[in-house]
């Protein structure tokens, strides 16, 4: 029922209960949000509305409500839809992702649906009451008016699958490997391996999904799916080799053994041959389809049979006719198949050429032929006639191998285990071409099977045989080879018996002086084979690079993509990249990139990897010589501009190109030209893309400019919707790297208020809390850093309320922690959110209640804080904390800006006058804190000096700890009122003072 209906319709209204009931719908929605299976970016969009909407609800449960009716009755619907929206994120958290898959178009129209209803609901409440704030009625207008925009749909690989399963059920497309296609879509895109065993759990899930639509009387439903299932059956994933057959041989020993002649019926009129698409006409007659229309092709207008005029127009497949003559050949090819494999055993020669042609004509004609030959164990057959004298057989034998193992992997693993099956094969790359010729496409199709790859390169002779064949003249031949040799160097072992035989010295000449063709499979080598580093190394060496820059300025696309490939895999190795550079090689790369009229966005997305990798050769390690890239500010300028003209794949190696720049010895200008680019404005929204790893590309970079850009342009970019963006980053990913760049551009970005006041808002301190505690554990060094700088902002001693929210996370003995086990960096941040949290300790300290009576004769009192003097269990106190040791420790670090930071906090300890300094001195005697401050007045920040000297001043002031260190600060001292700054000489010299070393009316003061 449509918003304005119940508005209309005088349902009774809700109550204070209703809106409590509906915040706890909503915060168990965006809790779980994440976890659903499917459109995930859809919920999460609307559980950001959702939890714009709580404080709405929270202002609507504290006022009263007496004689409005729509107001009730608009808070009812909120209620409803909320409700319906949580029970729909909870089926896509538990239901088949198959399924869920399927029916992805009605999961994204009932959340289009539950958000529109929600946003008309809420718009009705400042029209039912007065009682709204201005500020709540403003939120209310904003939020409706961005949820009425929202757009909810599938995503293009969603309704790309959805198309082929409608086309494969329209067409009845029974082609086995159109529905291995689509169930191998189906597992990328819900996120299941493509093993059989997972992908058969995940459709016996779905088939569970359709009984229950039948008991929930969803016939329409559950009638569609049928249809999917009975083309999704025909995958290999649908049942098991054995499952197969064994529901082969049962059906085909209730056959019989002998064939059937075809029935009257089965034969068409005009042809007089059995039909294959028969049609019936105006005239009720039968006639092979390509037939009739040649009848009427030629003019002719009357029925062949009857001779009645007949309608051109209607031509009506006859389906159960064509189901009729399928099940006779069917049955007639089982028993042809059944007795023929008994005949090749025990015929002569021509007997068994015979019987293999008509094996090989039936594996032609269908894939599930192949299956039946398969089942019917024709491999081992096969496999013993490659040891036939007889050429020709031997030929035919390898031919339908090969169609066999085309088939399936069921095939390619039958064939392996055959005894001697594959020293069978490759005996026969040693005999005449022709032969020579099946062997290898045999052996490619099988190299496609993990299991079977080593067992080839262990055969003795089998890699000199492919090398040498690959130099073949016959291209086609050259070319198998080359490919098989590419299969096989999966295995490091066959790759070492390549390079024995010479076969890298071989690919380079044949890539340099070759025609195009073999140029273009010998690229293909270089593209997919899993090379070693010392092979990459060597293939450079040996001067791979000139003709690879060559093949990508070739006129032909596909031989530029390839060639891309290839250089794209070498480059990955970091002294490969370099010497590319150096070789000026990214040049023809950034042009071809460029480019604008450039047809191809494959070859666009494998160069940008490559001048990624590029990038990343230059960062730059101890002792190197620092390499550049892109020194041009028109280079940086036009790599920048594709990012916002891309598809995802070539702006996130584009984003990772200037990430990996941002810590290369060029990072400064590029910094600086990024921002030049106004980087950031392309970069806030790809933070929100659904590309994970484009978002995640974005993130990195983000934080590498985020310290570095005016502030002006950061506030102009970074809003709300930005932060909680942010966050739920922080929550939902699996990249360690992200997770640390998201903490840092929480770090770095501008400490306004309203900034921090939005991160509060959106929960971000135990996010903070969670990542530092999880990164302490772990060992994540940058991101423990960064959040712990993320936490400073939160711990400015201006605003007490958000250090308090900081406290009740618990992070302050987290910090404490962080000075015992950090890096230098996350001391100095640790060091100074304590230091910022103990200049608010006195004020939280409670003071000690005076005792009454007579003191002898009443309980002994409650001693306080030595600092404070009251109590300070609940207050930011860093006695009370255990800090003030791990401070001390700090303050002897050799890092000059951490003993800084510790030393602002120690100070807090002694601000007080005479008695608070007097307590104050002691606690950092007890830490051994004076001695290090007194070997701080040689450091090299003066800075540190200064704080230093300001400590030890307070603390010289009395007379015990004069006696106790004055002595050994002295001649520290007294250096700094010769070489110190003209406020440290002076305050050097009061401290002299102080210990009676000059005159308090020294020309030093």
């Amino acid at each position: 029922m449509m918003v304005a209906e119940i508005l209309a319709s005088g349902v009774s209204g809700a109550t204070a209960e209703t809106v409590t009931q509906t915040i706890e719908i909503i915060g168990e929605f965006v809790n779980s949000a994440a976890d659903v299976l499917i459109k995930k970016d859809s919920f999460e969009e609307l559980a950001t509305y959702l939890e714009k909407i709580v404080p709405i609800l929270k202002e609507l449960r504290d006022i009263t409500v007496s004689n409005s009716q729509t107001f009730w009755h608009a808070v009812e619907i909120l209620n409803r839809e909320i409700r319906e929206a949580n029970q729909l994120r909870l089926e896509c958290s538990k239901r088949n992702k198959v399924y869920l898959l399927v029916s992805c178009r009605s999961i994204v129209k009932r959340l289009k649906n539950a958000t529109t209803e929600i946003s008309r609901a809420l718009g009705f409440l400042p029209l039912a009451t007065s009682c709204l704030s201005s500020g709540i009625t403003e939120q209310i207008e904003n939020l409706c008016d961005s949820m009425q925009k929202a757009e909810f749909k599938a995503a293009i690989r969603e309704e790309e699958i959805l198309e082929k399963i409608e086309s494969g059920i329209r067409e009845e497309n029974a082609d086995r490997s159109y529905a291995n296609n689509l169930m191998n879509l189906i597992a990328e895109a819900v996120g299941i391996t493509k093993e059989n065993s997972a992908m058969k759990r995940q459709l016996e899930e779905f088939k569970s999904e359709i009984e229950e639509a039948r008991l929930r009387k969803n016939q329409a439903e559950a009638i569609q799916m049928d249809q999917i299932i009975a083309l999704l059956e025909r995958a290999d994933a649908a049942s098991s080799p054995r499952e197969k057959e064994l529901k082969y041989f049962a059906k085909r020993k209730s056959l019989g053994s002998q064939l059937l002649e075809p029935l009257q019926s089965f034969y068409c009129p005009i042809t007089k041959d059995v039909m294959v698409e028969p049609v019936e006409t105006s005239s009720g007659q039968t006639f092979e389809r390509s037939a009739i229309e040649k009848w009427f092709t030629e003019g002719n207008k009357m029925c062949p049979l009857t001779m009645i005029p007949l309608d051109a127009s209607f031509l009506r497949p006859n389906k159960t006719l064509k189901q009729s003559i399928e099940e006779w050949k069917d049955r007639n090819t089982m028993i042809t198949i059944a007795s023929v494999r008994e005949q090749i055993q025990s015929g002569d020669d021509d007997e068994i050429l015979c019987c293999l042609a008509t094996i090989q004509d039936l594996c032609e004609q269908k894939d599930q032929h192949r299956e039946w030959v398969i089942l019917e164990d024709y491999i081992p057959v096969l496999i013993q006639i490659l040891g036939a004298k007889n050429r020709e057989t031997r030929k035919n034998a390898l031919v339908i191998l090969c169609m066999l193992a085309t088939y399936s992997d069921d095939a390619k693993e039958r064939i392996a285990k055959v005894d001697n099956a594959i020293e069978s094969i490759v005996r026969s790359l040693g005999r005449r071409v022709s032969e020579r010729k099946l062997a290898v496409s045999l052996l490619l199709e099988l190299s496609k099977y993990d299991l079977v790859r080593e067992y080839i390169g262990n055969v003795q002779g089998c890699i000199l045989l492919l090398v040498t064949m690959s130099s073949s003249d016959d291209n086609q031949a050259a070319r198998d080879a080359t490919e098989l040799l590419d299969n096989l160097s999966y295995s490091d072992q066959n790759v070492l018996r390549m390079a024995k035989a010479n076969y890298f010295k071989h690919l380079l000449q044949r890539l340099s002086t070759g025609p195009d063709d073999v140029k273009m499979t010998m690229a293909t080598t270089l593209a997919e084979m899993e090379l070693t580093d010392h092979n990459k190394e060597s293939l450079f060496e040996g001067g791979v690079l000139g003709p690879l820059l060559q093949l990508v300025s070739h006129v032909d696309v596909q031989v530029k993509i390839i060639a891309a490939r290839a250089l794209q895999n070498l480059s990955s190795l970091k002294k490969n990249a370099i010497e590319m550079i150096q070789q000026a090689a990214e040049r023809p790369l950034l042009d071809l990139l460029f480019h604008n009229g450039l047809p191809s966005s494959s070859l666009r997305e494998h160069v940008a990897a490559i001048i990624m990798q590029l990038a990343v050769s230059t960062i730059s390690q101890d002792g190197e010589k620092p390499v550049f890239l892109l020194e041009s500010d028109e280079d940086v300028f036009k790599l920048f501009s594709l990012v916002s003209i891309s598809g995802p794949d070539l702006e996130r190696y584009i984003l990772q190109t200037f990430y990996a720049l941002c810590q290369s010895p060029s990072s400064s200008y590029i910094r600086a030209k990024l921002i030049e680019c106004s980087a950031v404005q392309v970069l806030v929204p790809l933070c929100e893309h659904e590309n994970l790893n484009l978002r995640a590309s974005a993130v990195k970079l983000f934080s590498c400019l985020v310290n570095s850009t005016d502030e002006a342009s950061i506030l102009e970019n970074v809003n709300q919707k930005c932060i909680v963006t942010l966050l739920r980053i922080l929550r939902s990913s699996l990249d360690e790297e992200e997770i640390a760049s998201g903490m840092g551009i929480i770090c770095y970005l501008p400490e306004t208020a309203q900034i921090t006041q939005w991160f509060l808002d959106a929960g971000a301190l135990p996010i903070i809390y969670k990542h530092i505690q999880e990164g302490k554990e772990r060992d994540l060094q940058k991101l423990v850093e960064n959040a712990v700088g993320a936490l400073c902002r939160f711990t400015v001693a201006e605003n007490l309320e958000w250090q308090k929210s900081a406290a009740e996370t618990g992070i302050i003995p987290l910090l404490v922690q962080l000075l015992e086990c950090g890096t230098t960096l996350t001391k100095r941040r640790a060091a100074w959110s304590l230091a910022q949290i103990s200049k608010n300790s006195a004020r939280l300290s409670r003071p000690i209640p005076k005792r009454k009576g007579l003191w002898c004769f009443s309980a002994q009192g409650e001693v306080g804080c030595l600092v404070h003097g009251g109590f300070c269990t609940s207050s930011f106190c860093l006695l009370e904390a255990d800090a003030v040791g791990p401070l001390a420790k700090t303050l002897g670090e050799s890092d000059p800006a951490a003993c800084e930071a510790s030393l602002d906090a120690l100070l807090t300890l002694i601000e007080g006058e005479t008695e608070g300094l007097q307590s104050g001195s002691k606690v950092l005697e007890e830490a051994n804190a004076i001695p290090l401050m007194i070997r701080c007045l040689g450091s090299p920040s003066i800075a540190l000096q200064e704080k230093s000297l300001h400590a030890l001043e307070r603390i010289f002031r009395l007379s015990e700890f004069r006696q106790r260190y004055g002595a050994s600060a002295q001649m520290a001292i007294v250096d700094l009122t010769q070489r110190g700054n003209g406020s440290m000489r002076s305050l050097a010299a009061r401290i002299l003072a102080h210990l009676n070393v000059l005159h308090d009316q020294s020309s030093y003061f």
